[in-house]
């Protein structure tokens, strides 16, 4: 008996035999970096050593205005980023598969932003929106209107990078709007043409059908907002003052002085604060997306 039930007990295990080299890579370079990182956020450490605390980097995180200014920028900016791109990419993506002529030149005029550097993005904008020299505010003189100082205004510098962050990641958003509109079967625009208008076909076919496009576009792009850095970065470097910091620059800033726990513990909360919002949200929108099938 043992030996008739054996070789269905290997041919029962053996697909899982595969899973383990995916499992030993995921073990080193995730699992341990984020078990050491928890562990070391509860130190004060150096290159050399290390020194147990407790919880004191994060009294020090939540108590520190700059850090938690940080953490609400962050929040602000994700969702700025992430609704703009839904919207607009929407938009262009139902203008760009509609009978639109030389409609393949604009979808790659689109998605050319995509294609270049962040770093060079953000110090191409800088140049663009000085507030003396700069094209845009130059224009808007000639125009009599007062330009104002995008990058140095505190109420201002945090929107002016997330207009260029959507400005540069439009194009993915619309390329997956636009993948999720073709996919739609032709009969339901037919139906649609027979009911009515362009309103008509956005309302009732568009927006519904490309929903699960729309579940995507969210996720990808808060996940961006919440981790963003070269950006802001090479654009205000988190100022003027602290007013456009960001959780990644303020880690970064915590790195470059020195305070290598305090930078962890913050490297931690973003950890918790990616997965505390994007993973019930993505379970709120498979949700909807099976009861909808």
């Amino acid at each position: 008996m043992m030996s008739e039930s054996r070789p269905k007990y290997i041919l029962r295990t053996y697909p899982h035999w595969f899973y383990i080299p995916a499992a030993i890579i995921f073990a080193i370079f995730f699992v341990a970096p984020t078990v050491l990182a928890f562990y070391f956020s509860l130190t004060r450490w150096t290159l050399f050593d290390a020194t147990f605390i407790g919880l004191e980097n994060y009294q020090r995180f939540f108590g520190d205005p700059q850090l938690s200014a940080g953490l609400r920028n962050t929040v602000i900016y994700a969702v700025i980023t992430s609704g703009l791109k839904v919207i607009i990419g929407l938009l262009l993506a139902t203008l760009l598969t509609s009978r639109l002529w030389l409609k393949d030149l604009l979808r790659s005029i689109i998605f050319f932003p995509v294609l270049v550097s962040t770093v060079a993005v953000g110090i191409t904008f800088s140049v663009l929106m000085q507030p003396t020299t700069g094209l845009i505010n130059t224009v808007l003189r000639t125009t009599g209107m007062g330009p104002p100082d995008w990058l140095g205004n505190p109420g201002m510098a945090l929107f002016s990078v997330a207009m260029v962050d959507v400005w540069r990641g439009l194009g993915i958003a619309t390329m997956i709007y636009i993948a999720g509109i073709m996919s739609i079967p032709d009969d339901y625009f037919e139906a649609a043409k027979l009911e009515g208008g362009a309103w008509v076909k956005f309302r009732y076919v568009v927006l519904p059908l490309a929903r699960n496009a729309t579940f995507t576009v969210i996720l990808l792009s808060f996940i961006g907002g919440l981790r963003t850095f070269d950006l802001i970065w090479t654009m205000t470097r988190g100022g003027p003052g602290f007013a456009s910091d960001v959780l990644t620059s303020v880690i970064y800033k915590q790195y470059q002085a020195g305070f290598y726990g305090l930078s962890t513990a913050g490297n931690v909360v973003l950890f918790i604060l990616v997965t505390i919002i994007v993973y019930p949200l993505m379970r709120f929108l498979n949700r909807r997306e099976l009861a909808e099938l």
